[in-house]
């Protein structure tokens, strides 16, 4: 209780926890869109749902990380070399993930774009996915994006609680936007592609962190922010020329 009452009286505590809060909250977006988009192809009344047990696998998953940081650490420890560069076990889920993550964007688009499975959405309103198949998917990149996000936070601060806390707030804010954002994405298709595009890139990302290419997330984000403003301006644009 001393050491809690220690943090909550110092201003460098709070300064940390707000910066911890806006960057679990940047590198949450990613998660959120996989997870609207992929719920979104189920039944109706399943998609809250599997959005709200998608959301609380990440808690539990960055939660149960935070109680194994030194065990986290050792994860960024060198495994072997190859091509001049030291693996860990970091890089290859990252590489993993990043793989994952394109081959799913890259499937997503091809089902998007053919008429086969425009006239199958049509018919049976999903496409062929189930509430099992989305929860394990959405584990999947859980996994990575929480290893990734706790990684990161142990090298800004060394204090559990405010890591913690950081955590249960993004996830609440998550929460929050999770129904919002994937009605969104499902009204508007064009939002879909745009999405999906996000996906790639995000998984291009991350393979390139495996194989030791630093990419800046302001370069990520700020790229992502650009087309989601021109995608704004087009759909204006569409609404104001069905008005006439």
């Amino acid at each position: 209780m001393e050491e809690i009452s220690a943090l909550l009286a110092d201003p460098a505590a709070w300064a940390a926890l707000a910066t911890l809060v806006v960057m679990e909250v940047v590198l949450g977006i990613d998660n959120l869109i996989f997870i609207s988009i992929l719920t979104n192809k189920l039944p109706e009344h399943q998609r809250s749902r599997t959005r709200r047990i998608g959301i609380g696998l990440a808690v539990i998953l960055r939660l149960g990380l935070l109680g194994t940081v030194a065990w986290v650490a050792q994860l960024t420890q060198p495994l072997f070399t190859l091509f001049n560069h030291e693996f860990s076990w970091r890089d290859l889920i990252l590489i993993a993930g990043g793989l994952f993550l394109i081959w799913k964007a890259t499937d997503e688009i091809h089902h998007n774009v053919t008429e086969e499975h425009a006239e199958e959405v049509a018919a049976s309103g999903v496409a062929g996915m189930t509430m099992a198949s989305a929860i394990g998917q959405i584990l999947v990149l859980d996994l990575v994006f929480s290893l990734d996000s706790i990684i990161t936070a142990v090298g800004m601060t060394n204090d559990i609680p405010i890591m913690v806390a950081a955590v249960v707030v993004a996830v609440g804010l998550m929460l929050l936007a999770a129904d919002p954002l994937a009605r969104f994405i499902g009204d508007n298709p064009t939002i879909v592609m745009l999405a999906l595009g996000f996906l790639l890139m995000i998984g291009g990302t991350l393979l390139a962190e495996g194989f030791g290419v630093h990419v800046p997330k302001g370069y990520i984000y700020a790229a992502m922010a650009f087309s989601a403003l021109v995608e704004g301006l087009n759909m204006l644009a569409r609404r104001r020329r069905r008005a006439r």
